[in-house]
């Protein structure tokens, strides 16, 4: 090699490895649009993610495609709307693994690209086939859809076990004392947090009263496992010390990293040294453990030398919900704090607040700092990741996953989606966004939580599809069907055409 091309390669080769950026992936749970400082929260303060914002785009039509956690981190990692399989609800503690052998998602398209891989976090998303092994190789799961490697609470913390999955494995189980998890109690002698109520911590509002561990009733029943399991107060350091040994492990090549945070979903149960930081109670508390997390990951970024040419994705399942199964101070000391932010709804809810969250992006050697109206959503992730890449998607894959690199970079001119379907758990209940318009279809009607301060809204008596004026009416309070009958059938039509059909472009 002559001297001349020597230099002309080493002078190119920053630029060239700043279109293979470490790609990491931050999934809050539970955050909403109102709870993060840079989109307007008072009560808490988001020190870490505010600086994440200012140094990046900070978009202010970012989505999630679901307003539950298993249907849009299904939809997250196969660029395929959850409503098109069937069984991608809430996942049951013994459920058998929601994205199959073979599957194209974003780690795998990522693994081909010569990324090394990791999902550190929550999964949910079931383990096994046709159910878990939970005392062999939990097998089918992530390692067998792209990642390397995966440090995982298996469902999520309300519902049973409690143990860390590292890699096909529960971490530090003991044979002699094998894990059982069922959804019928064992014996008619098994503490609940029913029977044994007075001797709970945090008490339970409904449904999480099966059993007791660390003090708080769960969804599900399990027993053994004595030294494989962990409290409560410690997931978040967990995930931050795997974080950081990881990405050392692999600080010479280019990598992603899928960290799924716990926080601020129930049982909210921060660390110790965060309790009491916030008058928002434990959910307030929880917030601020979760900003902490971020401030790590960047930390440990900075000390690698690695921050410039990482891209970052914060971004949240779903929306806010206040109480979800325990007594832990949400509704009593929400006071003036607004987790929704203006929007109607939250969690479970196809209104703005349930898919509408916080959303940013930061690539320091790539991206310009700055605000984005542009609508884009976890979804296309995947098909956006694949063209930073220039690895090629099968023709079934990612289905629903629209390249929006461009907008997600904060390119001139560049534009995010022109319409976007939004899903509760199930799909049963979709929302459309076109532009400033937002099509409701309830098909389950009843009451939504969750009109901006999270009172309820009754939903008895309204038709089944509504049309509101986002620009005018962010909070989507007037239907405005009757008098935009043209419009109102133009987005049934293009509904109807997305969910009889995949829309990728």
């Amino acid at each position: 090699m002559s001297r001349f091309l020597a230099v002309f390669l080493f002078a190119l080769s920053p630029l060239l490895s700043a279109e293979k950026p470490n790609i990491i992936v931050i999934m809050a749970d539970d955050l909403g649009y109102g709870d993060v400082g840079c989109y307007g929260a008072k009560a808490v303060k988001t020190p870490n993610i505010d600086q994440l914002a200012a140094k990046g785009l900070r978009f202010t039509s970012g989505y999630c495609s679901a307003s539950t956690c298993t249907p849009t981190r299904f939809s997250l990692l196969t660029g395929t709307f959850a409503f098109r399989q069937k069984g991608t609800g809430v996942a049951p503690p013994n459920g058998p693994a929601l994205i199959k052998p073979g599957t194209e998602t974003m780690a795998s398209i990522l693994k081909k690209a010569g990324y090394a891989t990791a999902v550190i976090g929550k999964w949910h998303l079931g383990l096994g086939d046709p159910k878990p092994d939970w005392n062999g190789e939990l097998k089918p799961g992530p390692l067998e859809i792209g990642f390397d490697h995966c440090l995982l609470l298996p469902t999520t913390n309300d519902r049973v076990p409690q143990v860390y999955v590292d890699d096909h494995r529960v971490r530090n189980l003991d044979p002699k004392d094998p894990l059982w998890v069922g959804d019928k109690a064992p014996d008619e002698n098994h503490p609940t947090g029913i029977t044994h109520r007075d001797t709970l911590r945090m008490n339970w509002t409904h449904g999480h009263n099966q059993t007791i561990h660390n003090g708080i009733g769960r969804i599900g029943f399990y027993t053994g496992g004595t030294a494989a399991r962990f409290r409560d107060e410690d997931l978040g350091d967990a995930w931050i010390n795997e974080t950081n040994r990881w990405i050392e492990a692999h600080a010479k090549e280019p990598f992603f990293l899928y960290f799924a945070s716990h926080d601020i979903h129930v049982p909210r149960m921060p660390h110790e040294r965060f309790q009491g930081k916030t008058t928002l109670g434990y959910r307030g508390d929880a917030i601020v453990e979760f900003d902490w997390s971020v401030g790590e990951i960047v930390k440990t970024l900075e000390r690698l030398k690695l921050a410039e040419n990482t891209l970052i994705v914060l971004c949240s399942d779903n929306g806010p919900v206040l109480d979800d199964g325990y007594v832990d101070g949400a509704v009593e000391k929400l006071g003036t704090h607004t987790p929704a932010g203006p929007f109607s709804g939250g969690k479970y809810s196809i209104y703005e607040g349930g898919t509408r969250t916080p959303f940013i992006v930061t690539w320091p050697s790539r991206i310009q700092p700055g605000v984005s109206d542009e609508v884009v959503c976890t979804v296309d992730l995947a098909a956006s990741f694949a063209a930073l890449t220039e690895t090629p998607l099968a023709e079934n894959a990612c289905l629903d996953s629209q390249n929006i690199l461009p907008a997600l970079l904060g390119e001139k001119g560049a534009k995010g989606r022109d319409s976007l379907l939004q899903q509760d758990n199930n799909g049963t209940n979709l929302g459309l966004r076109m532009g400033e318009w937002k099509l409701v279809r309830m098909k389950t009607k009843g009451k939504s939580q969750a009109v901006v301060t999270m009172k309820t809204r009754d939903e008895s008596q309204a038709p089944l599809n509504r049309l509101y004026h986002l620009s005018n009416d962010p909070a989507e309070r007037k239907d405005v069907s009757l008098e935009q009958p043209e419009r109102l059938k133009a987005m049934i039509a293009k509904m109807d055409e997305i969910v009889e059909a995949p829309t990728r472009n």
